[in-house]
């Protein structure tokens, strides 16, 4: 799921659309399901699902979905099926019927394949031809405006997940040996800790936050951690004051994105937890939903119970638009919010 908080591209017909959705997902999109909703004549979210399959009730994704759509003040919407239309046609009929029930007006449905598009609301054969209608998202204005405004669309969502996988080779063991140094500093610094700090809280939050200024200095200057660095920082952010200090100083800003991507895919397996789930609200605050569910997902896979990521998976999921939880958690958990700018 994706705001659309992005340069306008101006889509005068479904293949525009059809060129736009990719960079309103981030990817291009197969075997899914996607609702593009509108509020007047502006498109202001995306939303994705996988179509379902063999057995599976087409209603489930569907509720889901129409659900998300009408949270965001959608006023309609248009639903796209990618695949096969064994598959793609029960997917959008259960989507079309789920967006009625939220009284959203459906602007038009249609089953896009190898270049190709049908729609399910036009039998006119002037403008939608029974073999379909070709395009070419190549030759679109709009693919063409979305480059020049420096947007993305990976060839699909496995391209998305490599972005945070974890990196292998001479780079792992080379971490993994860093996270041993790290450990063993560690170890000193709470051995030397004075005896008035009760099992060493206050040393280790005072570490923590010289690592994460010290981390997010480098990230302003356009530099990369040492292995070292990153071994010290994720083992402190394992600390929950070190890292809620870390996290309300995450936005959505691109060196925000930067930092915690690196860290993330660096780190070791067990200390992911705090920096994917960085990652997915930065991702999340800078109206990127895809990047913040691939990270959440090895979050998720490698830490079932980590709270943070189980409770920004939950906004995911339910399509919170970032602009409803502005200034948190600076200002407290949602539902106990005091409303503030969001921050450059």
């Amino acid at each position: 799921m994706a705001r659309t908080d992005r340069p306008r591209l101006t889509v005068r017909s479904p293949a525009d659309l059809i060129a736009a959705v990719p960079y309103l997902l981030g990817f291009h999109p197969a075997d899914s399901v996607v609702v593009v909703a509108m509020r007047g004549r502006r498109i202001i979210f995306a939303a994705r699902a996988d179509l379902p399959g063999p057995g599976d009730d087409p209603l489930d994704p569907a509720t889901h979905l129409a659900g998300v759509i009408a949270r965001q003040g959608a006023e309609s919407a248009t639903v796209l099926g990618y695949g096969d239309a064994s598959r793609v046609t029960p997917a959008v009929d259960a989507v079309r019927g789920s967006l009625a029930a939220a009284e959203l007006t459906v602007l038009d449905a249609l089953r896009v394949t190898d270049g190709r598009y049908w729609s399910y609301l036009c039998d006119e054969p002037a403008c939608c031809p029974p073999e379909g209608t070709p395009y070419d998202t190549g030759a679109s204005e709009v693919s063409a405006a979305a480059v020049f405004a420096g947007q993305v669309a990976l060839p699909d969502r496995a391209a998305l997940t490599t972005q945070v996988a974890p990196f292998g080779g001479p780079a792992r063991v080379a971490m993994g040996r860093a996270v041993d140094r790290a450990e063993r500093r560690l170890a000193a610094m709470l051995v030397g800790a004075p005896e008035a700090d009760l099992l060493g809280g206050r040393t280790l939050r005072r570490a923590g936050v010289d690592a994460v200024r010290a981390a997010l200095r480098r990230c302003r200057r356009g530099e990369r951690l040492t292995d070292d660095e990153v071994a010290w920082l994720t083992l402190l952010l394992t600390h929950l004051p070190v890292r809620d200090h870390a996290w309300e100083r995450t936005d959505g800003r691109e060196r925000d994105l930067a930092l915690w991507t690196d860290v993330l895919r660096r780190a070791e397996r067990d200390l992911i937890a705090a920096p994917g789930s960085l990652l997915a609200f930065a991702a999340w605050r800078a109206g990127q939903g895809a990047l913040a569910a691939v990270a959440l997902e090895r979050v998720l896979e490698a830490h079932p119970d980590y709270s943070l990521a189980l409770l920004l998976d939950d906004l995911l999921r339910r399509g919170v638009p970032p602009s409803q939880l502005d200034g948190w958690p600076t200002t407290g958990p949602p539902g106990v919010l005091r409303r503030r700018s969001r921050r450059a």
